[in-house]
């Protein structure tokens, strides 16, 4: 649903300003400056990897927000299907204990914030499936 008078940057802004306070405090403060921070790794085992996972979900996240002119529940799909595989490789990484350094720590963090968000989208995931595909719109 197109909301009157905006373009396609105004919708989506407004989608993500009718989330819940801690949605948008989430998403800006922690969600994606951690899978950012996955691009000053590049040089570290599995870098290029971790950095195209962590990504990977965002910019497919883009393209549904896209399409839908907002956030929906939709957006926990590419988190579900490329996160969980992170958090496999993250594990394991971290379980060998041979990264050292800010990039241990890193992985550490990365593997924390991963879990919290596929907490959420699993959730989310599921709720799409069974029909809640609403975008979020602010309150008239």
């Amino acid at each position: 649903m197109r909301v009157k008078g905006q373009g396609m940057i105004g919708e989506i802004w407004g989608s993500f300003r009718a989330m819940p306070l801690w949605v948008q405090v989430w998403v800006f403060v922690l969600l994606v400056p951690v899978n950012s921070a996955s691009l000053l790794f590049l040089g570290e085992q599995n870098g290029v990897l971790i950095a195209v996972l962590a990504i990977g979900a965002m910019l497919l996240n883009g393209v549904i927000m896209l399409i839908e002119r907002g956030f929906s529940k939709a957006m926990a799909l590419p988190h579900v299907v490329i996160w969980t595989p992170l958090v496999a490789l993250l594990a394991i990484m971290l379980s060998r204990g041979e990264e050292t350094g800010a990039f241990a720590t890193f992985l550490q963090v990365l593997l924390i914030v991963e879990l919290i968000s596929l907490g959420f989208d699993f959730k989310d995931a599921r709720d799409w499936w069974g029909g809640e595909r609403e975008v979020a719109r602010p309150r008239s």
